[in-house]
């Protein structure tokens, strides 16, 4: 049965906490499905449109099921790329950062052996791409003997990109008895031939979207020779004038071409595409959540699963050539049930492409007559004040979470032999400190990172900068973002 509040299930205090303070209201309709399901331990199948919560609805049974003292990982979350298992990481490590769990992203273009120095550590969940996670079982390093909870997220985007056979690389290296949660936006024959095989009398939820993405947003389209697409783009941007603006192209050198040019408008604009470093990306993506620019131009690596809010404009500068594309392209906007806007450039070339997506939304997109000159000339002013004005700062997913966190750097590490007990020990020494205060403690080569709950941050820093740790006075300070 569906329950309207969190506090309905059996969760922990300190799942419930975090909850709260994630301002999760109530269960979304895939929660209230999945949820109780998986508490059960039952498997399941869940069908359900991108931006439905489905990450909270495995995260938060798998974060109450997960047994504390157990050092080795327990549940494994597949994605398709890497941007969304960043992204998971850190959306279950803030479900359950006050039940400290301790969460791995494993994922290619990455240094293999900080992946490895991580999987040593206490590990309660790993979330990585197909092709890492392999990797590091057939190096010894990723020990998946004692995975209970295995989900395979996007479930259709991996068949996709070609990883069923990785998938089956994986589970067959997994044990038998867990619970599988797969979740895919669409469930085709293969998707299901996977289920069949490797699934145990699963549950099948599909969440009918009664609000659906492309009736959600505003759908619009204009007709546009290729050669005169960069200044159909900047009389739309200047006209529409957003706070925040994703543009698509199909190529990483189109992206490059389309980023260089506003740069040279003097737009605030990054890019974002395959091509471009892992860390790059990250950064790139981070920035633009916060709203340190207004445009970001991408290619479909930003499409699927990236949950940016309040992006109040997505404009598709090339016609996607897959249907499931542009509806995730569009999804980018209108997030939380919010109204969007979806602009989409047509050559005459894409034609074939746009009728294959008017089938397969069911409608078809309204054709609009570009913008003359005076209506663009009229509004120009504003555009070029707001481009002027610095972007008002989001506030992160986890800010009230962290408001009574604070996360402490302590320059000791494995190789002075620190151990937690030994960071543990110290803390709950301090007078108003105990146990349940101290969060997540990750200990690397040279340093040490512990989490502090419950506002007690600057007790514990003051106090240690005169009390030892391991029989010696360590430098201590807050440990940046």
């Amino acid at each position: 049965m569906i329950k309207g509040n969190f506090s309905d299930y059996k969760l922990s205090s300190e799942l419930l906490k975090a909850i709260s303070m994630l301002n999760f209201k109530s269960p979304t309709k895939v929660q209230g499905q999945v949820i109780p399901v998986v508490l059960e331990r039952k498997d399941i199948i869940v069908k359900s449109q991108t931006g439905s919560g489905k990450t909270a609805a495995f995260a938060i049974p798998i974060c109450e099921l997960l047994d504390w003292d157990d050092n080795s990982p327990q549940a494994l979350v597949i994605t398709p790329t890497r941007e969304l298992a960043i992204q998971v990481k850190e959306d279950i490590f803030n479900i359950g950062r006050f039940r400290r769990i301790k969460v791995c992203a494993i994922y290619g273009k990455s240094p293999i052996y900080n992946q490895e120095r991580e999987l040593r550590q206490k590990t309660h969940v790993v979330v990585g791409t197909p092709g890492r996670i392999i990797d590091l079982i057939e190096r010894g390093t990723f020990d998946t003997s004692n995975i209970k909870y295995l989900v395979i997220d996007e479930a259709d985007e991996m068949l996709n990109m070609g990883f069923i056979r990785d998938i089956e690389t994986i589970i067959s290296n997994l044990p038998n008895e867990r619970v599988t949660m797969l979740l895919s936006a669409t469930m085709p024959t293969d998707i299901e031939d996977l289920a069949n095989e490797y699934m145990k009398e699963p549950i099948y939820v599909e969440i009918e979207d009664e609000n659906k993405a492309s009736d959600r947003i505003i759908q619009e389209r204009y007709n546009v020779d290729e050669i005169d697409k960069k200044k159909l783009l900047i009389d739309i941007t200047i006209v529409e004038n957003p706070d925040s603006c994703l543009i698509f192209c199909n190529t990483q050198l189109m992206v490059d071409d389309v980023y260089s040019n506003l740069r040279n408008m003097r737009y605030t604009c990054e890019k974002i595409h395959g091509g471009m470093e892992q860390r790059d990306r990250l950064k790139v993506m981070n920035s633009f959540k916060k709203g340190n620019f207004r445009y970001l131009v991408a290619t479909d690596v930003a499409s699927r699963g990236i949950d940016i809010e309040d992006i109040s404009l997505v404009i598709n500068y090339d016609v996607p050539q897959d249907c499931e594309n542009y509806v995730h392209r569009i999804g980018r906007t209108g997030r939380a049930n919010k109204a969007g806007r979806a602009i989409t450039f047509v050559t005459q070339r894409e034609e074939k492409y746009l009728d294959d997506i008017h089938e397969y939304i069911g409608k078809e997109i309204p054709l609009k007559v570009r913008p003359k000159s005076e209506a663009v000339d009229n509004v120009k002013h504003e555009f070029t004040q707001k481009i002027n004005t610095t972007p008002e700062i989001k506030e992160a997913k986890d800010a009230g979470l962290s408001k009574e966190i604070m996360k402490l750097h302590i320059n000791a590490g494995k190789k002075t032999k620190m151990r937690p007990v030994d960071i543990v020990g110290t803390l709950c020494n301090i007078e108003g400190i105990t146990a349940e205060d101290i969060g997540v403690i990750n200990i690397v080569d040279i340093s040490t990172f512990v989490e502090i709950f419950n506002n007690k941050g600057e007790l514990a820093l003051r106090v240690l900068q005169e009390t030892p740790i391991k029989g010696r006075l360590r430098k201590v300070n807050k440990a940046d973002k």
